[in-house]
């Protein structure tokens, strides 16, 4: 490798200064000309009731968030996305008023226009519909920081780096 190996942090320095977690999530909303799909999200304990995105979920160590995209969509709805396909929206550093680790985010949100399959509910202990909507009459109980994602995006000038929640 040129400059030399790839170095880590000695795990002194990690008890002194890793003491704040960051999650990293991949959403991905299915985009068909005017429409977007979103799924009803139940049984979770998390927004359940309210619609979500297409497919969504945490990035497994080791992972890269395109690939996590890519394997959340096969999992949630049965399609294949194709990582060059996946159009970026924005990444997301995301935090809730309890300050704990578990609420420090960093989501990264993708659209996708061609997919493989078709989409089906694929886990329906964890939503319980999926329903195309019109981009621009989305349902009112859409999860907060997902519909300002989507809206920043279908509007137009959403930066690429966006803060929620602070």
């Amino acid at each position: 490798m040129p400059g030399g190996e790839r170095q880590t942090y000695s795990e002194a320095y990690a008890a002194e200064h890793g003491t704040f977690a960051l999650i990293p999530a991949a959403y991905v909303f299915l985009v068909d000309g005017d429409r977007v799909l979103l799924q009803l999200r139940a049984g979770t304990g998390y927004y359940d009731g309210w619609w979500a995105a297409s497919a969504a979920g945490h990035v497994d160590p080791g992972e890269t968030l395109m690939a996590g995209a890519v394997r959340e969509t096969l999992e949630e709805i049965g399609v294949d996305v194709d990582p060059s396909e996946l159009e970026p929206i924005t990444a997301m550093h995301r935090t809730a008023p309890t300050g704990r680790p578990v609420d420090q985010r960093l989501d990264v949100f993708f659209a996708a226009r061609s997919w493989r399959g078709i989409p089906t509910l694929q886990e329906p202990d964890k939503a319980s519909a999926l329903e195309w909507f019109a981009l621009d009459d989305l349902p009112e109980r859409l999860v907060h920081h997902e519909r300002f994602a989507l809206e920043g995006w279908r509007d137009g000038g959403l930066p690429a780096v966006t803060a929620f929640g602070f």
